[in-house]
């Protein structure tokens, strides 16, 4: 297949404008991406094994992908709930809470971080309650995964929102007429419906939590082989001008990231497939 040429053309100007696409990418994208590599290829096979599996490192990729993988689950059944009830439902100051999804969008993510460590410390609103009981947030994994999941609630939300939006109820009707209860209608014509819209929104919350750094130092404690987590780890080798050594667990994180990614995407296309 060729594209057209000349004033047939369905892109004007489809030549510059895909110039500067590519120019603009490779600007953006693929030359940081190739220095990083063309970095960690200055150490030895044998250098770079030591670099990304060394003890404190192996902890941070626990802590990362482990927080970021609970998070991402987390965000994928609340945000497919606040998402239903933004669409299915009528109550007051529901535009003030639909406004309020996207506060993290806006909220710099030090604030937040600073925010959450202050409600969730032995000393604070939320801290002083649950420390009595034996539950610790504040400088704990389970802090990071609190904060993770802050972040990361709006992708899910404002990609189940529009897929719920346009879902014709008269098809809810019909397989209502024909039989099928609550449960049946929607496990099988909502849920198939809104599947690939949630394994979107958490890959985008997944990928997010995996590279935040703003937010979960402050809730984090950053105590190594504990709660220390990758990125935080990269600017350490960075501070100590161990740049190969930082290159090459960004490296691993980009590979893992990016596995995982083709993973979702996989699973996406087999959900349209099934859905169909």
């Amino acid at each position: 297949m060729s594209w057209p040429s000349g004033k047939n053309n369905v892109l004007p100007g489809f030549t510059p404008a895909l110039g500067y696409t590519v120019f603009y990418l490779s600007l953006i994208v693929l030359i940081p991406l190739s220095a990083l590599f063309f970095k960690t290829a200055t150490l030895t096979w044998e250098q770079f094994v030591a670099a990304v599996s060394a003890p404190r490192v192996l902890a941070s990729y626990r802590v990362t992908f482990g927080s970021s993988l609970a998070a991402a689950l987390v965000n994928a059944f609340f945000g497919v709930l606040v998402a239903w009830v933004l669409v299915r439902y009528r109550f007051p100051g529901k535009k003030l809470i639909d406004a309020l999804v996207d506060l993290p969008f806006a909220l710099p993510t030090a604030v937040a971080g600073i925010t959450l460590a202050s409600i969730y410390s032995p000393n604070g609103w939320l801290g002083r309650y649950l420390e009595p009981h034996g539950i610790k947030v504040a400088f704990t994994p389970l802090g990071i995964a609190i904060a993770m999941v802050f972040i990361g609630l709006p992708f899910v939300v404002r990609t189940v929102q529009p897929v719920l939006e346009e879902l014709d109820q008269e098809i809810e009707e019909a397989a209502s007429c024909l039989g099928a209860n609550r449960w049946q209608i929607f496990s099988r014509v909502i849920f198939p419906t809104m599947l690939p819209a949630i394994l979107t929104g958490f890959a985008l919350s997944f990928a997010r939590a995996v590279g935040e750094y703003g937010s979960v130092i402050f809730i984090a404690g950053n105590m190594p082989m504990v709660s220390e987590i990758t990125p935080l780890l990269i600017i350490t080798k960075l501070e100590q001008y161990d740049y190969a050594g930082a290159t090459a667990i960004a490296t691993v994180m980009l590979v893992v990231s990016f596995l995982l990614l083709l993973c979702i995407n996989v699973l996406q296309k087999w959900s349209r497939r099934f859905a169909e």
